[in-house]
């Protein structure tokens, strides 16, 4: 996403979104990779290990957790303690509470953690039992990313899960029984064979038992995936797009109608559960990442960790002897101009028109708005005194469109 024209207001140095850049990260991802199979939606950079093993009974799982903590012990601070932690994966919740107590306390000797600070956890059901759940709030988990998915035994066998609609109760009394106060739910709309009807049915249980946020995300049927393979003629059982696109209307109107915020395009929240992780992305923050197939964004760099654990441990030796310095190209203006466009039009709130206005040149703003007036027009886009943000549900359903529209106005400054 590089090119030779400059978008970037005159006000280089002092420009907000710039200065945000090379600011110090107050967050980190860290990167589980471990899974007992693989959903067959799956392309994350992960390690089946099958059934029989987790914790510390997985040698593979305790290497692991010592090479991600020499990581994170290599890794210079740049100043600020942690807001937010997400370990993500993979399956987080295959680790003990002692491998996770290691991390956590490892990011707290090199980094700091705040005192509040949302850390965050993947769990799957049918992988934690009360022990657990016990020793992973104590060693300071405050929030929970649950993957349901959906409701429906046959839709969970269809997509490769290894829980069954009765572990995802199981698990969601566990984590009242033991004060989960935050946690979010993961749903996945558009699944080979499903109906609206079962789509309406998911949405529902899922508000019944009442977490904090919900997270409703639209099947990407990505390359070198099981459903590649076998959805890859015209006639498989896919919803098509009028009806993938019904079933994110059906989404917003139950969750908002059951009190949800729909504060960015893929997730809804109850008032003060919004995901503060997530914000570091969306907002186009820097931020720490350790491990398998992570990337960090510090310094104005972007630096992506190998995607297999061979080439991860080779790759932490080189990063180790380097002192955590290893060069990566450095984001350009132009390129920080569209991430951070494509990123903040995710949300709700949209971007404020100052911002803009610190950020843009006056002929790249005014070449914006022209390119995108067809959308305005159509109710897709509001561009109103205060702020530009996209209609829901409308403007988060073509986003993609008006992004491209958008970029190309950008582009058109170098022509």
């Amino acid at each position: 996403m590089t090119s030779n024209f400059s978008v970037l207001s005159s006000q280089t140095v002092s420009s907000s979104w710039m200065a945000q850049t090379y600011s110090p990260p107050r967050s980190a991802y860290v990167h589980i990779p471990f899974c007992r199979r693989r959903c067959f939606y799956c392309d994350f950079p992960i390690s089946v290990i099958g059934d029989r093993q987790s914790g510390d009974q997985a040698p593979a799982i305790t290497r692991y957790v010592d090479h991600l903590c020499r990581e994170i012990r290599g890794t210079p601070s740049l100043g600020n303690a942690l807001d937010t932690v997400f370990l993500g994966g993979g399956t987080p919740s295959l680790l003990s509470p002692g491998q996770l107590q290691q991390i956590l306390q490892s990011l707290q000797a090199q980094f700091g953690l705040n005192p509040g600070a949302e850390v965050s956890i993947e769990m799957d059901p049918g992988t934690f039992d009360k022990a657990k759940l016990q020793g992973f709030l104590a060693a300071g988990i405050t929030r929970i990313s649950f993957g349901a998915q959906a409701f429906q035994d046959e839709l969970l066998a269809a997509c490769g899960r290894s829980h069954s609609v009765a572990d995802i109760y199981a698990a969601y009394e566990l984590l009242q029984e033991e004060g989960a106060e935050n946690v979010s739910f993961d749903l996945i709309s558009g699944l080979p064979y499903q109906s609206l009807k079962q789509w309406q049915a998911s949405l529902g249980e899922a508000i019944a038992l009442k977490p904090q946020h919900l997270s409703v995300y639209d099947l990407i049927v990505e390359p070198k995936t099981v459903f590649a393979r076998r959805y890859e003629s015209e006639t498989h059982p896919l919803p098509d797009g009028d009806t993938a696109a019904e079933f994110y209307r059906q989404a917003i109107a139950q969750l908002q109608a059951a009190g949800y915020d729909h504060y960015e395009i893929s997730n809804h929240a109850q008032p003060g559960y919004t995901c503060q992780h997530n914000q570091t992305y969306w907002h186009n923050r820097p931020y720490y990442g350790f491990g398998m197939g992570a990337t960090s964004y510090t310094q104005g760099q972007r630096l992506s960790r190998p995607r297999t654990r061979v080439d991860y441990v080779k790759w932490l030796e080189t990063y180790l002897n380097a002192n955590g310095q290893l060069d990566a190209p450095p984001v350009s203006p132009n390129d920080l101009i569209l991430e951070t466009l494509m990123l903040r039009l995710r949300l709700a709130a949209g971007i404020p028109i100052p911002e803009l206005e610190d950020n843009l040149t006056p002929q790249a703003l005014e070449n914006v708005k022209q390119a995108i007036a067809p959308y305005i027009n159509q109710g897709w886009v509001h561009w109103g005194p205060e702020a530009v943000h996209l209609s829901d549900p409308e403007g988060f359903l073509f986003s993609n469109s008006i992004l491209s529209t958008l970029f190309n106005a950008l582009d058109s400054e170098g022509n």
